[in-house]
């Protein structure tokens, strides 16, 4: 705990965090922008597994993913063609992507395009699927779903990447610490940030208003004032790019990407390369929707908690009180789970602050360390997944400590490696 070189190599990943500066550049199809995607190519969330691997709600998923490309004619064939190699199934984190619940995304689907304008690198994440319960990211394909997809596709993605055309580059990183001071955590909350960001292109889409394009634009105003959590996928995407920021630090603890498949929790360390360390499913302390139990739940993946890495969802949870009523719980142990995330980070966020806590900044910076030291593990809010292909609970979720053990012996070893 008390090695000055790697405190010496935290501070530089949590600075080079910390000094990120995403900004959403565009929208465009996959295959137009995402690194190494192809027409045949369909990326999911979570550390990479072999297909044999994926099941339940994940795998139908990227089965109804190719079905909905025109990849196969119905989920038999998709199967068919993925184990013959010739639809390829790859992990999101390998094509600097960043995926919400199942992260299924297509040639064809549009992306939202985050640039950190400090370092430069990119992330990419798919647009909100909209009201419906059942939807594509959570292994459920109908009429409606497939429907919905084609809309987002060929109007809403379409208009709002012109209206960034006109606005240029937008700066999320304002948005996200004004979104904190509104009630948001960025994570299960995103009614804040939403409304700043259509406030924030409403210029532009009054110009296309104007130049003849009314009934997309209306349309886009219904979906997005609807559709609080449409920000969450710019904010997974620049949190992508601010945790990017601080990998492949020579000697760092710091973990830089948590993700979920429906095989394992999974863990990647800033010193430790692009190896991921597994453990466990995290323990769930959530809220059931009406009608739902937990004998309804059923893990499909899921990438949002890369809010968590860098200080944000559960980090910042004393900012969404009224999380209360989606998730359960009470302030109090909201107040006393965000403070003890404390405990197991490097640095305060000198722009992410949470005014319950006096303005005090986010924890940010999980050390591995830290974490087996106090036994503690990060608190992530998310939602839970069924069995049907939709949600039906909300909670916080907390990972075993398993695979930060795994870490921690991996960097000990590479430490006395000669």
């Amino acid at each position: 705990m008390n090695d000055p070189a790697r405190a010496a190599a935290n501070d530089i990943a949590v600075g080079r965090m910390l000094a990120s500066e995403p900004q959403l550049v565009g929208i465009e199809p996959a295959v137009d922008v995402v690194p190494g995607m192809t027409p045949q190519t369909i990326l999911t969330s979570g550390a990479p597994l072999e297909w044999s691997a994926y099941t339940g709600g994940q795998r139908r998923a990227v089965l109804f993913g190719a079905v909905y490309e025109g990849l196969a004619r119905d989920i038999g064939e998709a199967d068919r063609l993925i184990r013959d190699g010739k639809i390829h199934v790859r992990s999101t984190q390998d094509h600097s992507c960043i995926g919400s619940v199942a992260g299924i995304f297509t040639a064809s689907m549009p992306v939202v395009i985050v640039e950190d304008a400090v370092h430069g690198h990119k992330a990419f994440c798919s647009l909100y699927e909209g009201p419906s319960r059942l939807k594509l990211n959570y292994g459920a394909y109908d009429d409606n779903v497939r429907d919905a997809l084609n809309w987002l596709r060929d109007s809403l993605a379409p208009l709002l990447s012109a209206a960034i055309d006109i606005s240029g580059p937008i700066p999320l990183k304002p948005l996200m610490a004004r979104g904190l001071r509104m009630g948001d955590e960025l994570h299960s909350r995103n009614t804040a940030a939403t409304i700043l960001f259509v406030r924030e292109i409403n210029k532009s889409l009054f110009e296309l208003y104007a130049g003849g394009r009314k009934a997309e634009v209306l349309a886009a105003f219904d979906f997005l004032y609807e559709n609080e959590y449409s920000f969450l996928r710019l904010g997974m995407a620049a949190a992508k790019v601010m945790a990017d920021a601080a990998h492949c630090v020579d000697g760092s603890s710091l973990v830089t990407a948590m993700a979920i498949s429906s095989q394992d929790f999974a863990i990647r360390v800033s010193g430790l390369g692009d190896t991921w360390f597994r453990g466990p499913h995290p323990a769930l302390e959530g809220r059931f929707f009406d009608g739902f139990t937990d004998e309804d739940t059923e893990w499909i993946g899921g990438e949002s908690c890369v809010t968590e890495v860098v200080g944000l969802g559960g980090f910042a949870q004393v900012c969404a009180p009224t999380l209360q009523a989606y998730q359960g719980g009470d302030f109090a142990t909201m107040q006393r789970t965000n403070d003890e995330m404390y405990r197991i980070c490097v640095r305060e966020h000198d722009q992410f602050l949470l005014p319950p806590f006096g303005f005090r900044g986010a924890p940010t910076g999980i050390d591995i360390f830290k974490v087996l030291d106090t036994g503690i593990t990060p608190a992530i809010d998310g939602g839970l997944a069924g069995k049907d292909g939709g949600q039906i609970g909300a909670g916080i979720l907390r990972p075993p400590i398993d695979c930060f053990a795994k870490a921690a012996a991996a960097y000990e070893e590479m430490k006395s490696t000669p």
